[in-house]
């Protein structure tokens, strides 16, 4: 039972934990800059040169913008949505996808979801659907962790907390089904349900179905809607060679007792339980 079918490449995660320990040390034998070893480290040579490239892949959203634009006209030339915005520039979300039925999805684009990033959203009051998409490239973390993190840590606690209703995430990107994170869905004869589009050949997408309203104290129970109740994600689904059996469902509980607020999130997935939170406290708002 898990939270994501993919894990972490923990042979890859071993190496780049190497290759960071010889870096550290190594690093003042790199380049010609003419300090010797005590001078290079104390100059902050090194330091600003670590923090200008993670700098520059944590900042860039180049990369990201690029894989969702191939996937969202992939969709739309095979009919799964009718169309499609980019309105990053101009609004707090996104993109904007006209569904084949004439509805309105809007996507909020996120990175690994155990980061702050993911509880800063808001729904558009004209979307008829609402979701959140992952994209998260950083080959060495641990998807289990990320998605348990930020389906129940954050994204939970912030939809319960303060009201804010989303239908739906997508864990999803061009690491997926490569040697940073292997994907079971593809495995052996499996390797036919690959897509390729532009540069990438992807696996089907890890989906997870929200409920369509907030659990309160009087409706404690928010069960997860049916996937084809939010048709932005049935066409994910769909186009990229989804099974039901994949899908994974989101439902979430609360009780008062006392002073503080329990919550309890449940994922299922083909019909099992995957993952579920003890009784969590929250305060209330």
């Amino acid at each position: 039972m898990s939270v994501i079918p993919c894990e972490q490449n923990k042979g890859l995660r071993s190496q780049i934990e190497q290759f960071a320990e010889v870096l550290k040390t190594e690093a003042h034998k790199l380049g010609d800059h003419g300090l010797d070893e005590k001078e290079f480290y104390n100059s902050g040579l090194f330091r600003g040169a670590v923090e200008r490239v993670r700098g520059q892949y944590s900042a860039g959203m180049r990369e990201k913008q690029d894989f969702v634009k191939h996937i969202l006209n992939h969709m739309e030339d095979k009919d799964f949505i009718k169309k499609w915005d980019y309105t990053g520039k101009n609004a707090r979300n996104d993109y904007s996808v006209l569904l084949n039925s004439g509805r309105k999805a809007v996507i909020d684009l996120k990175g690994c979801l155990d980061g702050n990033n993911t509880n800063i959203f808001e729904r558009p009051k004209d979307a008829d659907e609402f979701v959140l998409w992952s994209v998260c490239t950083n080959r060495g973390a641990d998807p289990r962790l990320n998605a348990w993190s930020g389906i129940h840590t954050r994204l939970g606690a912030e939809m319960i907390s303060k009201g804010q209703v989303f239908d739906g995430v997508l864990i999803w990107d061009m690491v997926c089904g490569t040697i940073g994170r292997p994907c079971p869905k593809i495995v052996g004869e499996k390797l036919k349900r690959l897509t390729d589009v532009g540069p990438f050949r992807m696996p089907p997408a890890c989906i997870y179905v929200f409920p369509a309203a907030v659990p309160t104290v009087d409706t404690p129970h928010a069960m997860a809607q049916e996937l084809s109740s939010v048709e932005i994600l049935n066409a994910f689904h769909q186009c990229f060679q989804g099974q039901s059996q994949e899908v994974n469902y989101v439902n979430f509980d609360i009780t008062a007792p006392g002073e503080d607020m329990l919550r309890r999130t449940t994922i299922r997935r083909d019909g099992s339980i995957q993952r579920m939170s003890k009784l969590t406290a929250m305060q209330r708002v």
